[in-house]
């Protein structure tokens, strides 16, 4: 008979993982021990800070373990007597050898409906993509990346004015859903795994600083994508004279102008319009360096001159 309140450790680091760990706590889950991300230095003035997840960890006297590499340090785990691993949003791949400890397996809440967008990106491939619909996936942990058995799903609307910042509050809502509704079930043996299909599966990569740089060669559907993907943090941007423009939000709009690609034809009520190889989208909140982020109509008070420039 499996336990009903198994010994959880559960692996997490940014405050959308804060979420889960707190929801499986205020359920009266009996987490154990929180494996997270190191603390980094944050801000202009460095201040070493401890990820969202080990601050509720702490807050609940849960022991905390921040591996450099979990790959050669995980034997931690030994003295916890664990019985099930729960992961959302850890950020290190988890070597088989912990991922073998519990008796009653490993789970991950995964930001896509799988094998769809497998992965280190999923939440912004999907704002990429344009898609419409995405989701949350309850999954066997397996060492290959995100190709374990499906054993719950939930499906989240992407609306136009979506950006990275709020689906990944809309998909983690979901998961603390999916994940509450689902465990009861899983405890019990009541949910079967479902084998993933791998011709159906695609991947994302871990994005890097110079996916920041807009390329304005692609298609203006997939530069929105890009900026909500960016939005709000680290944020898309186009090079402007010796210094950088910050683009937060964007829509496409319908106009036939030749202008070459990057200008800053006009501004009126749908924003400001940039030229793009296949047409124009009209920028909506952008940011000079080390100022704040402003509404199109804000920034235009200070930098008319703007207008007919050329950004790269």
């Amino acid at each position: 008979m499996k336990k009903l309140n198994p010994r959880i450790l559960y692996l997490g680091t940014p405050d959308i993982s804060a979420t889960i760990l707190s929801a499986l706590i205020n359920n009266d889950y009996n987490v154990v021990g929180v494996v997270t991300q190191p603390d980094q230095k944050v801000g202009r003035k460095k201040i070493l800070t401890p990820p969202p997840v080990k601050e509720v960890a702490l807050k609940k006297g849960i022991p905390v373990f921040q591996p450099v590499d979990i790959k050669k340090d995980y034997r931690f785990a030994d003295a916890l007597n664990i019985d099930l691993i729960i992961c959302y949003s850890y950020g290190q791949i988890i070597p088989q050898e912990l991922l073998d400890i519990p008796p009653l397996g490993s789970l991950n809440l995964h930001g896509s409906l799988l094998p769809k967008y497998r992965g280190a990106s999923p939440m912004q491939a999907a704002l990429i993509n344009r898609d419409k619909i995405t989701g949350v996936t309850l999954m066997e942990m397996v060492f290959k990346m995100d190709a374990g058995k499906m054993y719950a799903k939930k499906e989240v609307e992407i609306e136009a004015s979506d950006n990275y910042s709020s689906l990944s509050l809309k998909i983690t809502k979901a998961a603390k859903e999916l994940i509450l509704a689902s465990l009861p079930l899983y405890l019990n043996g009541e949910l079967e795994g479902v084998e993933q299909v791998e011709a159906e599966a695609t991947y994302t990569r871990l994005l890097k600083k110079a996916d920041e740089h807009l390329d304005l060669t692609k298609p203006k559907k997939e530069i929105v994508g890009w900026i909500k993907a960016l939005s709000l943090e680290p944020g898309a941007y186009l090079n402007r004279d010796k210094s950088q423009l910050k683009i937060y939000d964007a829509i496409e709009v319908s106009e036939e102008v030749t202008a070459p690609v990057g200008t800053i034809i006009k501004a009126d009520k749908f924003g400001l319009h940039l030229q793009c190889k296949d047409g124009v989208i009209a920028l909506l909140k952008v940011q000079n360096p080390g100022k704040n982020i402003l509404h199109y109509k804000d920034f235009l008070n200070g930098e008319k001159h703007i207008l007919n420039t050329v950004l790269e």
